[in-house]
């Protein structure tokens, strides 16, 4: 009887060393796929940070004289991935909300629109309403030139509504609508 005991708890001893290695194996192969994740992450991340990046510092030095440069950085809090969007002017980063004005938001605000819009796969249209409101009437032509230019460059069709007149310059197709009737 104490035979047959002793060679169940060996069986079961080699049962379980056997199941241990099996679950050390899975850890080790855990810990390598997730290195290759994150390799992979950080890469998808530098890509981003770079693509968005150049679109909104594009976008902004076709509007202003003297742009500001867009910074998209990522940082881990939390356990998660953040973006941070900044803002750098003279070697200083700057919040975009607290460190600009609204014409510079509005500029910032339109291109991470059509950086998004590229990086979907969507259908390259996007519709407005008043997207400049913020920016000085000195600036609408050239928002309006920013805008024909990424239509032109990268396909974009954009349908807007507006009352300015500085920024539909450059528009393919103008209607304009006056107490509700087409002129």
């Amino acid at each position: 009887m104490h035979v047959q005991k002793a060679e169940f708890y060996k069986e079961l001893l080699r049962d379980t060393r056997t199941e241990l290695e099996c679950a050390e194996q899975a850890y080790r192969d855990a810990l390598k796929a997730r290195e290759v994740i994150n390799i992979v992450a950080k890469e998808t991340e530098q890509q981003l940070e770079m693509r968005i990046t150049n679109i909104v510092t594009m976008a902004l030095a076709a509007v202003f004289p003297d742009p500001y440069e867009f910074k998209l950085v990522f940082n881990e809090r939390r356990n998660q991935t953040e973006a941070d969007l900044l803002l750098v002017r003279d070697g200083e980063e700057l919040s975009p909300v607290e460190g600009a004005g609204g014409g510079v938001l509005d500029v910032v605000s339109f291109a991470l629109r059509i950086a998004v819009l590229l990086m979907s796969g969507y259908r390259r249209v996007i519709i407005l309403d008043e997207p400049f409101r913020h920016l000085s009437a000195d600036l609408q032509s050239k928002a309006s030139e920013m805008m024909k230019m990424l239509s032109d460059k990268l396909g974009i069709q954009f349908i807007m509504v507006s009352h300015e007149e500085g920024i539909i310059d450059c528009a393919d197709n103008i209607i304009t609508i006056k107490k509700g009737e087409v002129v």
